[in-house]
């Protein structure tokens, strides 16, 4: 098959459009068109249903297309090798994490790693949802739980709770909670039942939220009910990694808390030998150590 008309078609079966595809490779309308209709006469194959909306994937579309994606795949982690061959490590790492723990615990600290490797690229995604690493959403993940996935390195960084915490203000204000029935009495600012987020801290909650009678703030994410907890609107339920960074919070109730929930940092295993995943594996162990430390003095 010609390479050219390959790539070509699978840039058609990403968008799902010939305009769109054409404005990603610097080619016209038409001449992408006349790729495609030339793929598909030498494959005597129809590969799209084409409709206003834009284009389907026949099955013989589907199927060419798990091809090229394979192939994708394998020449991105080709040219990462190359690239790591060199002395000097630099180029573009794509890391995935929840908004949260990439906000408050990771970006902060990753003035190290510039400091190290001023020519890394980091695309830092922060997203509740869990991208695919053997299909190469992301490079490396650091989730709050162990993954699932066979072929993947990981490795258990740290474990967290998550516990009750609440501004000097507010509880001034509203007093503080003896025991976990005079919770029902303060509003909880935690993560709906509904959202993504570890079993552990949505099990714990659950019976703070069924017992509450006063008000509610929830929140999709952790950073949202962190600064809903500074600004005195309520007892938040917060991982314990931003003790050492938010030294002014109160932890109420310190008996309480949810069971461990464990932090671990993942890779695919093509990119074992990868020199970028590897400093930045390196410069995480190294903080979470320096973490670790933090917490015992």
């Amino acid at each position: 098959m010609d390479w050219d008309k390959l790539r070509i078609f699978h840039a058609v079966a990403d968008a799902g459009s010939l305009t769109h595809a054409g404005d990603a490779l610097h080619l016209s309308q038409s001449a992408v068109s006349r790729q495609i209709r030339g793929l598909e006469e030498s494959l005597n194959v129809t590969l799209f249903h084409r409709h206003a909306r834009g284009l389907i994937l026949t099955e013989q579309g589907e199927l060419l297309f798990d091809a090229t994606k394979a192939m994708t795949r394998r020449l991105d982690t080709a040219a990462a090798r190359i690239k790591d061959s060199e002395d000097e490590v630099f180029g573009e790492l794509r890391v995935t994490t929840t908004i949260g723990f990439g906000t408050l615990w990771l970006a902060p600290r990753m003035g190290q790693l510039y400091r190290h490797y001023p020519n890394l690229k980091i695309d830092l995604m922060l997203e509740e949802r869990v991208l695919d690493l053997p299909m190469r959403e992301a490079d490396i993940a650091i989730r709050m739980k162990e993954p699932s996935q066979a072929d993947l390195i990981r490795r258990r960084l740290m474990d967290v709770n998550i516990r009750l915490y609440a501004s000097p203000e507010y509880l001034a204000k509203h007093g503080m909670p003896q025991t976990p029935a005079e919770l029902a009495k303060h509003r909880l600012i935690c993560q709906s039942p509904t959202a993504p987020q570890v079993s552990a801290g949505a099990g714990w909650m659950a019976p703070y939220l069924a017992a509450n009678e006063t008000s509610l703030l929830t929140v999709n994410n952790y950073f949202g009910i962190l600064q809903a907890v500074r600004s005195g609107l309520g007892v938040g339920a917060l991982p314990d990694y931003l003790t050492a960074d938010s030294p002014e919070l109160i932890n109420v109730l310190p008996e309480e808390g949810s069971g461990v929930v464990p932090v671990y940092l993942a890779y695919p295993e093509e990119l074992r030998h990868s020199k970028r995943v590897a400093v930045f594996r390196d410069f995480v162990i190294d903080e979470v150590i320096a973490y670790r430390k933090s917490l015992k003095t």
